[in-house]
């Protein structure tokens, strides 16, 4: 969503302010105001003509802006700052960057409530999205995820506004930006959010975890490092995640006991079966969908964002190998 700058024509400056360096070589920022800037209007936002001073670097001042609005407003060649002291300020004369991170979400309650992807029914949408290779439509969308199509549309129209979705005419989805859709998701939706953690010890090691999964006759998805490293060179893993149906009746079977230290399971019941889309046998293991590790592993600890990354890179190159 654009705020002001939605008009057409040359937009007036806010504010201007000169930086002037010791030898007296100085640079202009032409200060525009947005009470709030969506990612889709990033684009609408750089395309006006530039404001006066023609000679003036636009920066964009704002409450807060998101992750994604300030990666799209530094392609655009804007600078920006929000009030929460996340800001890139850019002169090429004279020579000046300045790069700073502030909160990465919006501390505004009302206004993140309404812009969220946490929950489980939109959790089963943004999955459905990512793993789709021809996107769904509204119907089979609720369809397939069981919830309501007016949710479906709600989320729909966030997923617009964050220019994650693209839709043409009668608003039918023609593309899904399934990376940065995975990345938004995990911002809302950590880890820790998919239902009740334990931490267990496995005194024989992972191997034997591993072996006795093998035999298990309940339900139970690996996900995290383990996962990630059936696709994606990373790191070998010390710590297995993995879902279960009934953990307390599950972990007696498996061998695994709480730990408080040395924990090398993290045993998740997951809030709904969504974890489960798309999971499949592996050598005699059952996976998580790779989109589902990757989100998971992308709020996971340690190296968990980067071994996500290094698995979404793998996505990116090989889309045919898990896209249905």
């Amino acid at each position: 969503m654009l705020d002001r700058s939605s008009q057409k024509g040359p937009k007036r400056k806010d504010a201007i302010f000169r930086v002037t360096a010791p030898d007296q070589r100085s640079g202009v920022f032409a200060v525009e105001v947005q009470k709030r800037l969506e990612p889709r209007g990033v684009g609408e936002l750089a395309a006006r003509p530039p404001a006066t001073p023609v000679d003036a670097v636009r920066l964009v001042l704002a409450p807060h802006l998101s992750q994604s609005v300030c990666r799209r407003l530094t392609e655009a060649g804007l600078s920006f700052l929000d009030l929460t002291g996340n800001g890139r300020l850019e002169l090429q004369e004279p020579g000046l960057l300045i790069q700073t991170q502030g909160a990465l979400t919006n501390p505004d309650r009302e206004a993140r409530s309404s812009q969220s992807l946490r929950g489980v029914k939109a959790g089963r949408i943004v999955r459905l999205l990512v793993d789709s290779k021809l996107p769904p439509g509204v119907r089979e969308l609720a369809d397939r995820a069981g919830v309501d199509p007016g949710y479906v549309s709600r989320i729909l129209g966030l997923l617009d506004r964050q220019a994650l979705v693209e839709r043409r005419g009668y608003g039918r989805i023609v593309k899904v930006d399934w990376s940065q859709l995975l990345r938004r998701w995990a911002q809302d939706a950590s880890l820790e959010s998919r239902g009740t953690q334990i931490a267990c010890l496995d005194p024989r090691g992972l191997p034997a975890l591993l072996a006795r999964l093998k035999e298990f006759a309940g339900r139970y998805a690996l996900t995290g490092t383990l996962a990630a490293e059936v696709f994606a060179p990373v790191t070998p893993s010390r710590l297995a995640t993995l879902y279960l149906d009934d953990v307390a009746e599950s972990m007696p079977s498996l061998g695994l006991r709480p730990a408080e230290a040395g924990a090398n399971v993290l045993v998740i019941e997951p809030k709904d079966d969504g974890v489960f889309i798309g999971a499949a046998p592996r050598g005699g293991l059952t996976y998580v969908a790779p989109s589902q590790a990757a989100a998971d592993l992308l709020t996971s600890p340690g190296r968990g964002p980067a071994e996500a990354e290094s698995l979404i890179a793998w996505l990116v190159e090989n889309e045919d190998a898990w896209r249905g």
